[in-house]
């Protein structure tokens, strides 16, 4: 397939290095622009960084390398080469061929790089790709990933501690399960003696639950910004 192509593609099954590796490039394109697209030494770098992956891994060139030609034949990447640049360097087409949102984009990067969660604290971090002010927000853009089978969660989206994760797993590999649900919405009258306790309750549980994302993703930033100015001081000495 060229990668020059527009012809529009649909995300499928991708494997465990496919899904970390287009993660990367998905994610390094909303957060660092301007180092981006990414040569074959920072995908491998931004595969097995610290913070915001789960599992973390420990890739070699040859492992990246391989996963970036297979998405160029899906068609899910491309190479490039930047004026007057000595590398080549890789792109991500989802944005440009797909007709997935910022948002979808966001929600399935997260996804991919770390796995299930539960959405007070996926709002958080994908957030910090695209804006998505509240919960509502991310239950809508969820909803259209299970519709179209990439997206798949352990409930009701409304339910109180229900978890995501993406559908991508190829056939033969071992989803990681869902967590069993979370405590179930008070609805009966004797629950409370006044009729807005549930909804109070239920707003005071997702207010909690994205204040502990909140500081969850600071710490990792943190984290990201110490490996970064690692990597930074190494190739200064080097």
């Amino acid at each position: 397939m060229s990668d020059s192509s527009t012809e529009k593609i649909q995300l499928r099954q991708l494997s465990r290095k496919q899904r970390r590796v287009l993660g990367t490039l998905l994610e390094k394109a909303f957060t660092t622009p301007d180092q981006y697209p990414l040569t074959l030494k920072s995908a491998v770098a931004g595969c097995n960084q610290k913070s915001n992956r789960d599992p973390v891994t420990n890739y070699d060139e040859d492992d990246v390398s391989a996963a970036l030609e297979e998405l160029r034949e899906l068609g899910f990447v491309g190479e490039v080469h930047t004026e007057g640049g000595r590398t080549e360097r890789y792109r991500h087409y989802l944005r440009h061929r797909t007709d997935l949102t910022e948002a979808q984009m966001a929600v399935i990067t997260e996804l991919m790089l770390r796995g299930r969660q539960q959405l007070g604290e996926l709002r958080t971090r994908a957030t910090r790709m695209v804006a998505i002010p509240a919960l509502e927000e991310l239950r809508d853009v969820l909803q259209q990933l299970i519709e179209r089978g990439i997206v798949r969660a352990n409930g009701p989206l409304e339910r109180r501690g229900i978890e995501v994760d993406h559908n991508l797993y190829p056939p033969g590999e071992n989803r990681e399960p869902l967590s069993e649900l979370g405590e179930e919405p008070i609805t009966t009258p004797m629950a409370s003696s006044r009729t807005d306790a549930p909804a109070a309750s239920h707003g005071h549980n997702e207010a909690v639950a994205d204040l502990q994302a909140a500081v969850a993703e600071l710490r990792e930033q943190v984290a990201d910004l110490k490996d970064e100015l690692n990597e930074l001081r190494r190739q200064l000495g080097a």
